[in-house]
């Protein structure tokens, strides 16, 4: 009998007036986040009789009522039938606080889950360390091992952090060190609190003030923000369908829609994410980062059944020059195919990398270079299709480094490929020419050899130099990326 009281006291049904006034802000409970993310009589939980480490004090009674499982519900449980891994701090115990029998929980569990090779979702809500437990001897509890032990966990199972509400200091950590976070609106996300920014000397801020998702969508902390908790679960549990293997082929648009979506002036920027949608089983795409670089596109779905990462050049933007931050989006985002071993396709429609004193300043050379490296060292598949424009470094990175590091690099019919954009290289290898001519003149000039050089740049071109593997029907793209990766994940 004592174990069912104790036991019905780490409920949602105990504290049945902090959830309804939880529930009155628009918000679920860690216990709802949970049993909607996971299959039902599923979980096995770890410490659920934990309580804080406040008993020289605060009366047990209490902290049994007040702290049930010390703020951290976590454990082992199946989403659609698979195993995972499942974390929550509770904000309604202390904040969502990092108290340290909480650390001790959390640090069991992700080693058990290193162990068991469980991917796992992390809901991360909470305000970071908790200053008041006094019950365990320590000076500076930088020996907790749950940073590093989850951090060790990079490239051994996928981790997805969910952030809501106030997320600060050690909770931010966690998030952070996940392979991707998923946002709510409401959700505010820093390195530290209103609390330690004020402790060191920095001002009085409101926590809204701290990290909001516009600002952290805008600088890439966040890869995905949605409209409530419902849907932070919603696309945990697409992601991580994209983890387990082949299934049937989905459903797919009509492939003859790929010849008309590209604007017939080749010089107008479109929007290149109809293509990904179009070549993506239907309903299985889940947008990266989209606040971040818009220059570049990023995403995960399934293509003839496989998980699929996707990049692309998105034109509308700089006309899909790569920046820094793109590169360094794009270098991120390959990096996570390859942990979470997922093949690549790359659609390239770029002039390049972005050039000029400003570009330079942002780090360009350091940021392109991790992207032409982490697409060399790609282990699973690669596959590169050129769809306008594939000109200079820009181009080659966005292939893994060369045309032919892709296990298959084709263009659609109307694409171009050069050493820099045509028009350039015509005024770099004419300067002398042109300067010598008659201002009238210079610009025919211009126009009469970039239309030659342009002949010459045709995909026909650099496939009969067998730069490139193929020219393609575009309709025919969806096709030949299947079978591709259908033959090399046959050897892998």
């Amino acid at each position: 009998m004592e174990v069912l009281a104790r036991r019905f006291l780490t409920t949602d049904a105990a504290r049945s007036e902090k959830v309804d006034r939880w529930h009155g802000r628009g918000r679920r409970t860690a216990r709802e986040n949970i049993a909607d993310l996971i299959d039902d009589g599923s979980f096995v939980e770890y410490g659920r009789f934990v309580t804080a480490a406040q008993e020289s004090r605060r009366p047990l009674a209490d902290l049994v009522v007040e702290a049930p499982a010390d703020g951290i519900i976590g454990g082992t449980a199946t989403i659609d039938g698979h195993p995972c891994g499942v974390l929550s701090y509770d904000y309604l115990v202390m904040a969502g606080t990092q108290g340290m029998r909480g650390h001790r929980k959390s640090d069991r569990l992700i080693e058990l889950i290193g162990r068991m090779g469980l991917p796992t979702v992390f809901f991360t809500e909470g305000g970071g360390g908790r200053p008041g437990d006094t019950d365990l001897p320590l000076v500076s509890a930088l020996d907790v091992g749950s940073f590093a032990l989850w951090g060790e966990l990079q490239g051994v199972v996928p981790r997805i952090a969910v952030v809501s509400g106030r997320c600060f200091a050690g909770n931010a950590v966690i998030a952070g060190c996940a392979d991707l976070r998923i946002a709510t609106p409401d959700a505010n996300l820093g390195m530290a609190g209103p609390a330690m920014i004020a402790g060191g000397g920095l001002g009085q801020f409101a926590a809204e003030e701290i990290g909001p998702v516009d600002e952290q969508s805008a600088n890439g902390v966040l890869d995905v923000v949605v409209e409530d908790e419902a849907e932070a679960v919603a696309v945990v549990r697409r992601l991580l369908s994209c983890l387990r293997g082949h299934t049937a082929s989905g459903e797919a648009p009509d492939q003859e829609a790929l010849r008309t979506l590209l604007p017939e002036n080749d010089r107008e920027g479109f929007d290149v994410r109809p293509v990904i949608e179009t070549l993506a089983d239907a309903d299985t795409l889940t947008w990266l980062r989209e606040g971040w670089a818009p220059e570049l596109v990023t995403a995960i779905g399934r293509i003839g059944g496989m998980p699929t990462g996707f990049v692309a050049n998105q034109s509308t933007q700089l006309a899909g020059a790569l920046t820094a931050d793109a590169s360094a989006k794009a270098a991120d985002f390959l990096e996570l195919c390859e942990r979470w071993k997922l093949p690549v396709v790359s659609l390239v429609d770029t002039p390049g990398f972005m050039v000029g004193p400003e570009a330079e300043r942002t780090g360009l050379v350091r940021h392109a270079s991790r992207m032409v490296t982490a697409g060399a060292v790609l282990t699973v598949p690669l596959i590169g299709v050129v769809l306008r424009r594939g000109y200079g470094l820009g181009a080659q990175a966005m292939l893994g480094g060369s045309t032919h590091r892709p296990l298959l690099t084709v263009a659609w019919p109307g694409a171009h490929l050069g050493a820099m954009g045509l028009e350039g290289a015509v005024r770099l290898a004419l300067a002398k020419e042109l300067a010598a001519m008659p201002e009238q003149e210079r610009e025919a000039a211009v126009a009469e050899h970039t239309a030659q050089l342009r002949e010459h740049a045709k995909a026909l071109n650099a496939a009969r130099m067998f730069e490139i593997d193929d020219v393609i029907d575009p309709a025919e793209t969806r096709a030949v990326i299947v079978a591709t990766l259908q033959r090399a994940s046959s050897r892998r």
